[in-house]
C-alpha cells in the first residue's frame, strides 16, 4: 500500500473539467513534482491534497486512511506557498514560533525548536530580522523552516521559488532537496519549471488539460516520453513529420558536419553559445515542410567544426535516437 493514494480525482469549475480521473500513488519519503503548463490543473490538485479545495469525484488516502473530507488542519501537512505568507510584523523566529504555539508546546520547547530549524535552513543568525530585512531567498527558507518545525507527515510546495532570481533558485532547490532527503519528508511540489522538476524530483507527474500524461523518473520522462505532448513539453526536441507520423529527436543527438563527401542537406541559420555547448538552428534545404532542426554541439567538438551562420552542412541522427508518434494522437 502506498503512503498517499489519489483515486479517480475529478474536479469541475462550473462546466469546465479541470481534473480528469487522476490516479497517483506516492511512497513514503518520495519527492514528487507536478509539472505542466499554466492551467493544466497542477495547483488545483495540490490544493485538493492539502484539503484547501474539495474535489467533485474520487478519494484521497493517507497511510490507508480516507482523508478526503478531513479539514486541512487535521491532515498534518506542511504547506509552503509562492508568496511566503510570513507575518510582516513578526521576526523570523516569531513567525516560526507562531505555528508551534498552535500545537500548545511549552515556551522552552518552542525556543529549542525555533533554534533547531533556523540552523537547519542556514539562518541561525537571522532569527531577529523582520521579513522586510531579508532577501526573497531568506524569506522562503523561513517559510520552509516554519513548515518543517511542525514535523509534518507531508510537505506541499506550491511553486516556492518562482518569485526568486535564477541564482537564488538554484541554491534554494539544492537546500530543499537536501532537507527533504535528510528528514525523509514525503514531498509534493508544483512547478512549471522543468529544470526544478528534473533536478529535484524522484518522479515527475506531467499534466496537461487536467490529465496525467505520464508519471516517471526524470530520466524516463525525458528519454522515453509516452506521448507527443510529453516529448515536446519536456526539454527541447525536434519534430519531423512524415506521412501520418511524427519523429522526435533530441538536439544532443543531431550530428552536424561539413564533410564534403556527404550531402549538404541543411543551412546554419543561427548559432547560440550556451557555455558547455553551442546550439545551432539548421534549415533543411530540401524538406521545407519541416521546421528548423536544433543541434546541441559540445563546445570541444564545436571548436574543431569551423561552422558559422549561412554555412551549408550535413545533419543526421541515428535510428536508435528517435521516437515515433502518430499525428492523430498528438499533444
Amino acid at each position: 500500500m502506498s503512503y498517499l493514494e489519489l483515486k479517480n480525482i475529478g474536479k469541475k469549475y462550473g462546466e469546465k473539467q479541470v481534473l480528469k480521473d487522476i490516479n497517483i500513488d506516492i511512497e513514503k519519503g518520495e519527492f514528487i513534482c507536478l509539472l505542466g503548463p499554466s492551467g493544466c490543473g497542477k495547483t488545483t490538485l495540490l490544493r485538493i491534497i492539502a484539503g484547501l479545495e474539495d474535489r467533485n469525484e474520487g478519494q484521497v488516502f493517507l497511510d490507508g486512511k480516507d482523508i478526503t473530507k478531513l479539514p486541512p488542519d487535521k491532515r498534518g501537512f506542511g504547506i509552503v506557498f509562492q508568496s511566503y505568507a510570513l507575518f510582516p510584523n513578526m521576526t523570523a523566529a516569531k513567525n516560526i514560533a507562531f505555528a508551534l504555539k498552535q500545537k500548545k508546546l511549552s515556551n522552552s520547547e518552542i525556543e529549542k525548536k525555533v533554534e533547531e530549524v533556523l540552523s537547519i535552513v542556514g539562518l541561525k543568525e537571522e532569527g531577529n530580522k523582520y521579513p522586510r530585512e531579508m532577501s526573497g531567498g531568506q524569506q522562503q527558507r523561513i517559510a520552509i523552516a516554519r513548515a518543517i518545525a511542525l514535523e509534518p507527515k507531508f510537505l506541499l510546495l506550491d511553486e516556492p521559488m518562482s518569485a526568486l532570481d535564477a541564482k537564488v533558485r538554484t541554491k534554494l532547490r539544492t537546500d530543499i532537496r537536501r532537507l527533504q532527503k535528510e528528514f525523509k519528508i514525503t514531498t509534493i511540489m508544483v512547478t512549471h519549471d522543468q529544470e526544478e522538476a528534473m533536478t529535484m524530483a524522484d518522479r515527475i507527474a506531467v499534466l496537461n488539460g487536467g490529465d496525467i500524461m505520464q508519471i516517471g523518473t526524470p530520466q524516463e520522462v525525458y528519454e522515453t516520453p509516452k506521448n507527443l505532448f510529453t516529448a515536446k513539453f519536456i526539454g527541447e526536441t525536434n519534430c519531423i513529420e512524415k506521412d501520418k507520423e511524427v519523429y522526435t529527436v533530441r538536439p544532443e543527438f543531431v550530428q552536424v558536419s561539413k564533410d564534403s563527401s556527404k550531402e549538404l542537406n541543411g543551412e546554419i541559420l543561427n548559432v547560440e553559445f550556451r557555455g558547455s555547448f553551442v546550439r545551432v538552428e539548421i534549415a533543411p534545404i530540401k524538406d521545407s515542410k519541416n521546421s528548423l532542426i536544433l543541434s546541441d554541439i559540445p563546445i570541444k567538438e564545436w571548436i574543431n567544426l569551423n561552422i558559422k551562420e549561412q554555412d551549408k552542412v550535413h545533419f543526421s541522427f541515428n535510428d536508435n535516437h528517435y521516437l515515433k508518434y502518430e499525428i492523430s494522437k498528438g499533444a
